[in-house]
């Protein structure tokens, strides 16, 4: 475990991103940008992101629902649906490099803070809107979460064991591959303002971001006409490819080329396996799984998990163990990758969290602050960004229009 540093800005340091979004989808892409020394304002109605109540688990006052996901930003409570307020978001927007939401078609142009509005404001603004169905379709009224997503795209429908229910990837894809390619997008819309000076509207839809992973499956479906159902932890093409018990874990292998498979007979003390015509090539191991498996399923569960991992590694074969949170997170590899850092929590303690995965040797993204306190912010950026006076502010207060911590 490493303690977060504090010596980097990181590659986005001098961008200013406004961040509407809350809940998962829009925080996590916003969180990585500001992990990469962006300076994130994130703007909350008077009671704030909802998140922040999550339960069942704290730290202070703030879930940790909230912690996971809102790290490297400021907190500036604006009222939008107040005259005042809208023009406090409209000076900031004058002097950011990217708004971006999360909210449901519609509600930006309500509030008169859509693209054509603010960028009368900002002509280079680049403004990036995250929603579940898009802005275009007969779907984009339909309220969505990523359980709704995972449903509709055609994943949960190859989720699970052969046989059982379809159940739903147990991170939330939808939620973060959408965050992702909002990243894309921004950082994509900001090269071209580097070069043309143009700002302009992007939008990610959540569906789209689970329908394009469908990749190869998909393709075998546009090609075959078949609709595949659950397949477990297995592969529609490779053999072995997939989890399987041992005497007490459960461990991982992928040994369908025919280099791996040899040397993973080795390992298993079973050569004249991989002299078996039935299993000599990939070819005949697809057309055999039904015997093969159950074979190797068989023998693995004759020992641990860790002593057959011991041999199948020494024989250079993919394989892993199927790992708790309690393993991955006090895993070597993961902590020398720094995956686990420190962060300062809400009573001068230290609180664990994810680190960054992207790994840049000029500029490294290892700086990491807290969470903010709601409203934490507002005075400051409000002064300090656009030069209001402590009067005006105060003025803001009494009318609603903001909130400060």
């Amino acid at each position: 475990m490493t303690e977060a540093k504090t010596d980097s800005k990181g590659p986005l340091q001098g961008i200013r991103i406004i961040d509407l979004s809350m809940m998962l989808a829009g925080p996590t892409g916003s969180m990585l940008m500001g992990d990469l020394g962006a300076e994130v304002l994130k703007i909350e109605p008077l009671d704030g992101d909802e998140t922040r109540e999550a339960p069942p688990y704290y730290y202070g006052e703030n879930s940790a629902y909230f912690w996971s996901i809102n790290r490297n930003k400021k907190s500036v409570v604006i009222n939008l649906k107040s005259a005042e307020g809208r023009q406090a978001f409209y000076d900031l927007v004058a002097k950011s490099d990217v708004v971006y939401d999360n909210y449901r078609p519609g509600v930006l142009e309500r509030l008169k803070i859509d693209y054509e509005n603010l960028k009368r404001y900002n002509p280079q603004i680049i403004c990036c809107s995250i929603s579940t169905f898009g802005y275009i379709g007969p779907y984009r009224d339909r309220p969505g979460y990523d359980l709704i997503v995972q449903a509709m795209s055609g994943g949960m429908s190859i989720t699970g064991e052969p046989g059982g229910s379809p159940v739903r990837a147990g991170i939330p894809l939808g939620d973060l591959v959408g965050g992702l390619l909002a990243v894309h997008g921004i950082l994509a819309a900001y090269i071209h303002r580097q070069k043309t000076g143009e700002g302009q509207r992007l939008e990610v839809s959540l569906l789209d971001g689970q329908v394009y992973l469908l990749t190869y499956v998909a393709q075998y479906y546009f090609h075959s006409g078949n609709i595949p159902g659950p397949i477990g932890s297995g592969h529609q093409s490779l053999v072995p490819y997939q989890a399987f018990k041992t005497k007490d874990i459960q461990i991982v292998i992928v040994a369908h080329q025919d280099h791996h498979f040899q040397r993973l007979c080795q390992a298993m003390e079973k050569p004249e396996w991989a002299e078996d015509p039935r299993f000599a090539n990939r070819k005949a191991r697809l057309e055999n799984k039904s015997i093969l498996i159950p074979m190797m399923e068989s023998h693995l569960q004759t020992k641990g998990g860790d002593e057959w991992l011991e041999a199948i590694h020494k024989a250079g074969v993919p394989a892993g163990p199927i790992n708790t949170l309690d393993r991955v997170l006090s895993d070597p590899q993961v902590l020398a990758r720094e995956m686990v850092v420190e962060i300062d929590g809400p009573a001068n303690d230290k609180i664990k969290t994810i680190g960054n995965p992207l790994k840049m040797e000029k500029t490294p993204a290892n700086t990491f602050t807290r969470p903010p306190q709601l409203g934490e912010h507002t005075r400051d950026v409000l002064s300090n960004v656009l030069g209001y006076s402590k009067e005006k502010i105060d003025t803001l207060v009494q009318q609603g229009a903001i909130k400060t911590a």
